[in-house]
């Protein structure tokens, strides 16, 4: 009889693990294989094709650009809000629910309102025209301002993305103990203090998730990258796409996938090292 019920957990979680294996194994396992193979035998011709690409290059250089502009400011945006919602008492639901807007709205349309806004005809250079700011309208979104698209992208993403953040964070100061606080208050230590020496180090655990996600998900950028810049700014989710859909070549398109994951994985390891998380001193 206990024999039997030694195997009612693994009963249990079968659905789940058959579930992930048809929907995320065996599609990971064929494009590795696709990645690393010719006409059915292996071979490196696919990785060659991608690393002579001539965007290549510019793509991984964009990619971690954006990826190390935008993710420490959303982490900090993120805080700020955080930290300021958590005093508020009276429509603090209302504050949180209209800072999290961008959370329901896709990338590709986010894309588009900001493409809306900063293009020649768009809002922000009909203001500036109207008010006398600036004689022309001027275009930003093009391959001849290329620092002006990129800031335009990263604050395109930065506004997109930063809820999400937000909602970790706040989840994880939610969980910080009143008393630490009041203790610390108490003995003399001031606002700084305490977010420093008490806040930050308890809400460790969702400060990690939250650069793992954000970070992850910066590599995967894309729809926001494509609606503003299109190939003017290659990024390499962009190369992947071009190389399955316009130049109809699978076999590299799996090759720039592999190396996203690759790259998502790698920094997701270089976070779990480096923001370390004891179990036993969480509140």
């Amino acid at each position: 009889m206990a024999n039997k019920r030694s195997w009612i957990p693994y009963l249990l979680i079968l659905p789940s693990v058959a579930f992930l294996a048809l929907l995320f194994v065996v599609p990971l396992v064929q494009t590795i294989w696709l990645a690393v193979s010719e006409n059915g035998a292996p071979s490196l011709a696919n990785a060659q094709r991608m690393a002579s690409d001539i965007n290549f290059t510019r793509s991984v250089k964009n990619t971690f650009l954006l990826a190390i502009a935008v993710v420490p400011v959303q982490i900090a945006i993120a805080l700020a809000m955080g930290t300021m919602v958590s005093k508020v008492g009276p429509g603090r639901e209302t504050i949180l629910w209209i800072w999290t807007i961008p959370l329901g709205i896709s990338d590709l349309a986010a894309g588009l309102v900001w493409l809306s806004i900063l293009q020649n005809t768009g809002y922000l250079n009909s203001v500036l025209f109207g008010l006398g700011i600036i004689e022309q309208r001027t275009g930003w979104l093009s391959y001849q301002t290329p620092i002006a698209l990129f800031f335009a992208i990263a604050v395109a993403e930065i506004w997109r993305g930063t809820a999400i953040v937000m909602v970790i964070i706040v989840s994880g100061l939610n969980q910080v103990p009143k008393e630490f606080k009041e203790a610390a208050e108490i003995f003399g230590a001031g606002p700084r203090t305490r977010f420093l020496r008490i806040t930050l180090p308890l809400i460790r655990p969702a400060l990690q998730s939250a650069l793992i996600l954000r970070t992850v998900l910066a590599f995967e950028v894309f729809a926001v990258v494509y609606a503003l810049g299109g190939r003017n700014f290659p990024v390499l989710v962009g190369e992947a796409y071009t190389w399955q859909n316009q130049n109809q070549n699978y076999g590299v398109a799996a090759v720039y996938a592999v190396l996203i994951m690759m790259i998502s994985l790698a920094a997701t390891l270089i976070y779990l090292r480096v923001i370390k998380v004891d179990p036993e001193r969480l509140p």
